[in-house]
């Protein structure tokens, strides 16, 4: 198969699941593009030739911004053309591709339109189903201090690494307000540069003993001395904010535009099911 229309949903296959061009591509992987391409292809012969599609025209103005689109991916004019042509493609054959595109997305939009929109009945029982997907898990701000472990410098040999935080961790006994300027001073970690702040974090986002030590400290309690893959730590909670279920009218909005989206995109493929098999029996006649 040479025809135009071909060679892009070949180069567009090629680009969305390997990021390149089918030509750099082994015989493995030019397999599987070749196999979505004809797949694509295919459903948009299937599309192109219903009413919905007939009665749908693209403006002038949307092809070329189209174009421009892709043609800004290119550091000039040379550039994108040459692409063109080692792809099979010239101009002209990339906005009869892209029209076509563009036909098959209108029509996808017009076809999930037809779908019944979600009601406040739908909107509250996921709310009521999904509660877990609605809460706002507990937060912790913490700050660090890290001395890393390097037996090619003396200061960071195990020992001395250790002996040094347990001297910084016992300067900031009771004195928790120092912890900050410490860290700038002592800890090598790039977060030095903003006084040791890791930020507001949930649980799961540092390593796991510092996760599980942090998580068990108090609102303003600094932890002893921890060990992870980087070096010894000194952790201090700064604030503790508690888990957060999200009210209902917080998150209408986003469980709509969710449903409905679910509902379109069935409802798309229900329409191109019935589609396929309408095609394949008009071509067995």
């Amino acid at each position: 198969m040479s025809c135009p229309e071909w060679r892009y949903h070949l180069l567009r296959a090629a680009s969305e699941r390997f990021q390149t061009s089918p030509s750099a591509l082994d015989a493995a992987r030019l397999a599987q593009v070749e196999q979505l391409a004809h797949k694509t292809l295919a459903l948009e012969n299937q599309v192109l030739i219903t009413p919905e599609a007939r009665d749908t025209s693209i403006p002038e103005s949307q092809l070329a911004a189209a174009v421009a689109a892709i043609r800004q991916r290119y550091d000039d004019a040379d550039a994108f053309l040459n692409d063109l042509e080692n792809n099979g493609l010239d101009e002209n054959a990339l906005q009869l591709a892209l029209r076509r595109e563009l036909i098959f997305d209108a029509v996808m939009q017009q076809v999930g339109a037809r779908a019944e929109a979600v009601s406040a009945v739908d909107e509250q029982l996921f709310y009521e189903l999904q509660h877990e997907r609605f809460s706002r898990p507990e937060q912790r701000t913490a700050r660090h201090i890290l001395l890393t472990i390097n037996a090619e410098f003396a200061e960071n040999q195990r020992d001395v690494a250790l002996a040094r935080i347990e001297h910084i961790a016992a300067q900031l006994q009771g004195q928790v307000e120092d912890f900050g300027t410490l860290a700038s001073q002592h800890s090598e970690c790039p977060t030095a540069m903003q006084g040791g702040r890791l930020g507001t974090l949930p649980r799961g986002q540092l390593y796991p003993a510092l996760d599980a030590v942090l998580f068990a400290l108090a609102e303003g309690e600094m932890s002893g001395v921890v060990e992870s893959e980087l070096g010894f730590h000194v952790l201090l909670c700064e604030r503790i904010e508690p888990a957060v279920m999200m009210t209902f009218a917080q998150v209408q909005p986003k469980i709509h535009a969710l449903l409905q989206t679910r509902r379109q995109r069935e409802y798309q493929k229900s329409w191109l099911a019935n589609l396929a098999t309408t095609y394949s029996n008009s071509n067995t006649k």
